[in-house]
């Protein structure tokens, strides 16, 4: 079982009992103690629960739920901040990119603000919240309906806006990745505005931090063959992405 799925088990039981006993998660993930202590331990530097002596506590007034945007954003921090990092070098003065709604797209918009002129195209109320203070970039919000918990606008109604931009680059993230799949993402909604954007790209830049690697969702919004580069850490899952690269996927992977 993957890093992340893990972490998402241990939350899920959290939220629905409070705690969790590390010898339960041993036995129910037929994982080694080790494993769990070091999950524990990571889970709690991101202040979403309590260790304690043969377990852990819910964080008091935590919500758990993935697809909340701000319980998103704490996880793998460290992870997407070297993605983002290394993504800049693709960004230049006077493109018009387009950022999707994820929170390391977020945390890629929050270090534009050095451009001398840029155009973003986004669906995100985070991302358009980081970049309207910012001079000298411009944003074009596009979709529908503001959804709760997520930080995205979502919907059709961007067709007809998105018919007339042309984009140089789109940054997407998801929640997974893999061969047969592509990017994608739990939300169907979101992931059919994302193709429409794509649409409009002539350069599509995966952003997915590693503990994403092999996960697969709902909806496929960015097949392999419409990814031209896939950033991506080495922290986790590298024998998989190792494969990934053998099967042709074009893949940068920044040391953390």
């Amino acid at each position: 079982m993957l890093a992340s799925q893990r972490h998402q088990y241990i939350l899920k039981k959290l939220e629905t009992s409070g705690s969790v006993l590390t010898n339960d998660i041993i036995a129910e993930l037929k994982v080694s103690p080790a494993t769990v202590r070091n999950d524990l331990t990571y889970l709690e530097s991101k202040n979403l629960l309590k260790k304690t002596y043969g377990g852990a506590l819910a964080v008091e007034g935590k919500q758990f739920n993935y697809t909340n945007f701000h319980y998103r954003e704490r996880l793998n921090m460290d992870l997407k901040n070297a993605i983002v990092d290394h993504a800049l070098q693709y960004i230049h003065d006077d493109q018009a990119i387009a950022l999707d709604a994820s929170t390391t797209c977020l945390a890629l918009a929050e270090r534009l603000s050095n451009f001398r002129r840029l155009t973003v195209i986004t669906n995100g109320i985070y991302t358009l919240l980081a970049l309207k203070e910012m001079p000298n970039v411009t944003v074009i919000v596009v979709g529908g309906i503001a959804t709760k918990g997520s930080g995205s606008i979502e919907g059709v109604l961007a067709q007809e806006m998105l018919n007339n931009i042309s984009i140089d680059v789109a940054f997407f993230s998801g929640h997974g990745f893999n061969l047969q799949s592509g990017i994608t993402d739990f939300n169907f909604y979101e992931v059919e505005l994302k193709r429409m954007i794509l649409k409009r790209a002539k350069r599509v830049i995966g952003l997915m931090d590693s503990s994403k690697i092999g996960l697969n969702s709902i909806g496929s919004f960015a097949k392999r063959e419409d990814i031209e580069l896939l950033i991506t850490d080495n922290r986790y899952n590298q024998e998989l992405l190792q494969e990934y690269i053998n099967e042709g996927v074009n893949v940068e992977v920044v040391e953390v």
